[in-house]
């Protein structure tokens, strides 16, 4: 089951941790989350998933950045969120969608557990000017049946910015 945006707003601080909260951000069964105004580019032409690949930084300016289409840019949301006992999901609003702009190539799932800022693999359809702090995307909670072991992954858990893929570390 989903949770309801009320259902929401009553676990804040106490299941769910949403930081900064803004009520005006809740909606009937989810939470806008905003962009923040760093991205991450990767560097290189060819990704290599069995090691580190480099990337570079960018900062979304007042006036707004210009993405380009077939470029994969990194963001995170300006929200830091921690689940405890419910599933989160992650979904580009559908203002944004209707733009061209995906805000998740495919990591929209979270895991129980999950806790810091949600990292947005960024991909748009044809050029699009973005902007810092708009509500991007939105968080929904899915209850869990049975027992569960919390997600501890040392990859991306309490992270405290954009991350690249460590995928490399399950070569290691």
């Amino acid at each position: 089951m989903i949770l309801s945006g009320l259902q929401i707003k009553e676990k804040i601080g106490r299941e769910i941790f949403i930081e900064p909260f803004s009520e005006k951000q809740l909606n009937p069964n989810s939470y806008n989350l905003r962009l923040h105004n760093e991205l991450l580019i990767y560097d290189d032409g060819i990704l290599d998933m069995k090691r580190a690949n480099n990337y570079s930084s960018l900062e979304i300016p007042s006036e707004g950045l210009v993405l380009e289409p077939r470029k994969l840019y990194l963001g995170r949301t300006v929200e830091y969120t921690k689940t405890e006992g419910y599933v989160p999901m992650l979904e580009g609003r559908s203002s944004i969608g209707r733009l061209g702009l995906f805000i998740h190539v495919t990591a929209g799932f979270g895991d129980v557990g999950f806790a810091g800022y949600w990292t947005l693999e960024i991909f748009c359809i044809q050029p699009i000017r973005i902007y810092s702090d708009v509500e991007i995307c939105q968080i929904y909670y899915h209850t869990i049946d049975g027992q569960y072991t919390g997600y501890t992954s040392g990859k991306y858990q309490n992270n405290t910015g954009i991350q690249p893929s460590l995928l490399y570390k399950d070569f290691e």
